[in-house]
């Protein structure tokens, strides 16, 4: 028997390739004919009754089950047609690899091999994929009972997942090696092949776009030697599908109602190696939309409120998405006058004749439907409390869009999502409605890594661990160091975003930062502090925050001038010794002092995507108070916002501005430390403290500048930023960004005392110039967003400055997630 399962299995499996199903698939109906030819000698003596049924051959299998499946019984008369079909029930059941019935005398023999069980599923050959990506697909497990054509099935299954691996070429040989007690290890050989790629995208029918704007229109990429980080430049009939869809939006969005797909076809290279894929397109018309009319009976929602949020106007070029936007402004305009529900149907009609698409939106209140069940699928890591605190509905509230809407703009804003869905499907009952949030978990650590060159040889090294949802429960967690020639500083960051379980954000912050100012200041400042923050929501989109911070500074004076031009500072003196006729006001700030600092902040956000905004703003204000405690008085103000506009194609149009004033009080002067320092990243195209007072050597008679010296910061300060972001006219896959930019803005005003002019009786006087003039700088921002994290890149030209402004025409800076 072990002989012949051998023979038949190996037989039947010895040509199971790519393309060898039919073998194996019609062994079955072999075995049957064979089975139906043994009951012919029983069907010779019909009529005569079967005395008894007996089973030969079973091994794991119980006689009484076998029994069960024939259509036969003890006493009934040898009947060929019913004997045939019992053949046929037991081949059925997948249990055996061959059976014949035969009639011995009254007896009625039925004789079986049974299919072996497979004891292991084995895959060997394999280097691109997983056994777990294959063991998900195929039907063999083990414990299960082997057939060849179930075999073959799972072939075909792993084929089909090389295939969308771009593996064409992949051959699946299945092998059995036989085991005791009828078990078998099931082999499955695997000859992967060579990557199948796309040799050229092509299309057919296109006058309007050009080849090249169609392939940056689809997913499906040429096979180039620099896309070895993207597999869109592998054949894939589901990507396929894809593309038809994205260059009917294409083409949709651009004018052309009438486009279609004719076909998409992908054709293999003689070599095997490659595809050449063609889309035959017939583009049609251009057309225009025509006229815009919206019907509705709601007593509250007037068609005139309605056709106001319609984005639509007449004339201008058609776009398939203006419609769903046009829905989408309707349905939030109808939420916020009570109308949770509506219904809104889009009747379109096209006009060959004037290609002209005129649209009628037909408004009414929709059935009040109650939220029965909210489902949060795709935190794999983020506990479901997390995203359900960010909702603004909970189950058993009326279904409203709106609310749902804004929902999904405060998952997104908590940053640990690269996508956020929220779906509504029907629930048990016609007014219920259940409700999905999907969410697609993003990394949420980050290993970053900054580094920056100045026109001053200044480097800067920063590196942090940043955890913002750790444990998955959105607590934020960072420490980071850095070090550069002006600055080392060690800083530890914890958030808890829902404190005592309410709406209230707590965090601690303790650090250590060591200023080197000698090289643009001739201070250095050791400054360590601990600070406690809360904030909490003060409207939907408004939030106040407090903090507070005893900070300990230990200043130190250098001994010399600062001359940025000149290595040779003559003469070496003490510039602090009392004996000094030139001792400059700075050194009455030499020593340890106290700040004890409380702080307010208002944060307003009404951008319309906390991620990449395209309309809004953000302003936030905030206001800190020194003095209460401490041996340090003053008021500081600073005031940040930005406002957003998206344009057509990508392009962004972005202004940042920023503002800053602080004064002493208590008779108290504003220590140099805690002035503004600004330039680096706060102001492209100068040097960190590159721009604002500073002190110099002038001479008594020309006025011209002898030595450059301190940077003393400013009291005050306004910084704005015109920006637009400029998509390249590159393929995706290169991930490649770059915005223009102009930086403007001043910095100045000093106090009195420290704008003391000091002669040095040598013809040369020691002065500040703290004139806060305008300071303008223009460049090029590239983004590039690299398989090691985003990387940028920032060139700038500074077009007005002063003579002794430090400038920085190149910065670059990168980070790397984890």
């Amino acid at each position: 028997m072990k002989r012949v399962l051998r023979d038949v299995v190996l037989g039947a499996m010895s040509v199971a390739t790519v393309g060898a199903g039919t073998v194996l698939a019609a062994s079955g109906d072999a075995y049957a004919q064979e089975g139906t030819q043994g009951a012919a000698p029983a069907a010779q003596q019909s009529g005569v009754a079967i005395r008894r049924v007996l089973v030969e051959g079973n091994q794991r299998i119980e006689p009484a089950t076998i029994t069960s499946y024939l259509l036969v019984r003890p006493g009934d008369t040898f009947d060929a047609e019913r004997i045939d079909l019992s053949l046929k029930t037991l081949f059925a059941t997948g249990l055996f690899a061959d059976v014949q019935i035969e009639q011995r005398g009254g007896d009625l023999v039925v004789s079986v091999i049974e299919n072996p069980v497979i004891n292991r599923v084995i895959f060997e050959g394999m280097r691109t994929l997983d056994e777990e990506d294959l063991e998900d697909e195929v039907q063999a497990r083990p414990r299960s009972v082997f057939t060849p054509a179930r075999a073959q099935g799972d072939v075909q299954r792993i084929i089909e997942v090389y295939r969308r691996a771009g593996r064409f070429a992949a051959q699946v040989t299945p092998q059995v090696r036989e085991l005791d007690q009828n078990r078998v290890d099931l082999i499955f050989e695997v000859d992967e092949g060579p990557v199948t790629g796309i040799r050229s995208v092509n299309f057919i029918g296109n006058e309007a776009f050009s080849d090249r704007r169609l392939r940056d229109a689809i997913v499906t990429a040429e096979s180039s030697w620099w896309n070895f980080f993207s597999n869109n430049d592998n054949y894939d009939p589901d990507r396929l599908e894809y593309d038809r869809e994205q260059l009917r939006q294409y083409y949709n969005n651009r004018g052309y109602a009438d486009f279609r797909v004719v076909s998409a076809v992908a054709e293999l290279t003689p070599d095997q190696k490659d595809f050449f894929v063609t889309f035959t397109v017939e583009e049609g018309p251009r057309y225009e939309f025509g006229e815009v009319r919206v019907q509705t009976e709601l007593n509250r929602l007037s068609e005139g409120l309605l056709r106001a949020a319609i984005p639509i106007r007449t004339g201008t070029e058609f776009r398939g998405d203006m419609i769903e936007d046009s829905i989408d402004a309707m349905t939030y305009v109808a939420g916020t006058v009570g109308y949770a529900n509506v219904d809104i149907v889009p009747m379109v009609e096209r006009d060959p004749v004037t290609r002209r698409v005129n649209i009628t939106f037909e408004v009414d209140e929709g059935p009040r439907v109650f939220i029965e069940r909210i489902d949060i699928v795709g935190n794999t890591r983020t506990i479901d409390p997390v995203i359900r605190r960010e909702l603004m509905v909970s189950e058993g509230d009326a279904f409203n869009r709106v609310l749902l809407d804004r929902s999904r703009q405060r998952i997104r804003a908590l940053g640990f999502f690269g996508d956020v869905t929220i779906e509504d499907t029907d629930g048990s009952q016609p007014d219920r409605s259940v409700v999905t949030v999907t969410v697609e978990e993003q990394s949420t650590g980050e290993l970053a890594f900054a580094a920056g060159y100045s026109s001053t040889e200044s480097l800067l090294f920063d590196v942090s661990v940043t955890e913002r949802n750790l444990r998955g429960r959105g607590q934020f967690l960072r420490l980071r160091a850095s070090s550069s020639s002006q600055r080392q500083q060690v800083d530890i960051r914890f958030t808890e975003p829902r404190f005592l379980g309410r709406e209230i954000a707590a965090g601690i912050d303790i650090y250590s930062l060591r200023t080197d100012f000698r090289s643009q200041s001739s201070f250095e400042n050791q400054s360590t502090g601990v600070g406690l923050r809360t904030s909490f929501p003060v409207s939907d989109r408004t939030s106040l925050g407090l903090t507070y911070s005893l900070i300990q500074d230990e200043t130190e004076i250098a001994n010399i001038f600062v001359d940025h031009d000149d290595d040779d500072l003559t003469p070496v003196i003490n510039q602090c010794d009392t004996a000094n006729p030139a001792r400059p006001y700075l050194c009455d700030q030499e020593g340890t002092f106290i700040t004890s600092v409380l702080g307010a902040t208002i944060n307003m956000d009404r951008r319309n995507d906390p991620v990449r905004a395209t309309r809004g703003y953000d302003l936030q204000l905030s206001q800190d108070i020194a003095g209460l405690g401490g041996e340090v008085n003053y008021l500081r103000t600073e005031l940040e916002g930005g406002l957003y506009y998206g344009l057509w194609g990508g392009f962004r149009a972005t202004f940042r501005g920023s503002a800053g004033f602080i004064d002493g009080w208590g008779g108290d002067d504003i220590r140099i430390n805690d002035r503004f320092f600004k330039g680096g990243s706060s102001f492209r195209g100068f040097d960190v403290a590159g721009i604002g007072p500073r002190q110099l050597i002038v001479d008594d008679t020309t006025g011209e500048i002898v030595q450059e010296g301190d940077a003393l910061g400013g009291n005050v300060y306004a910084i704005g930023t015109f920006q637009l972001d400029v998509p390249l006219p590159l393929p995706e896959s290169f991930s490649l960004g770059s915005a223009l930019f102009v930086d403007f803005g001043t910095l100045g005003v000093l106090d009195s005392a420290s704008r003391q002019s000091i002669s040095l009786g040598t013809g040369e006087s020691l002065i500040v110039d703290d004139s806060a003039s305008l300071r303008v700088s223009a460049g090029v921002s590239v983004f590039w967003d690299s398989p090691f994290g985003p990387v940028q890149f920032d060139f700038a030209q500074p077009l007005e400055h002063e003579e002794y402004d430090q400038t920085e025409e190149f910065r670059f800076s990168t980070r790397t997630n984890f």
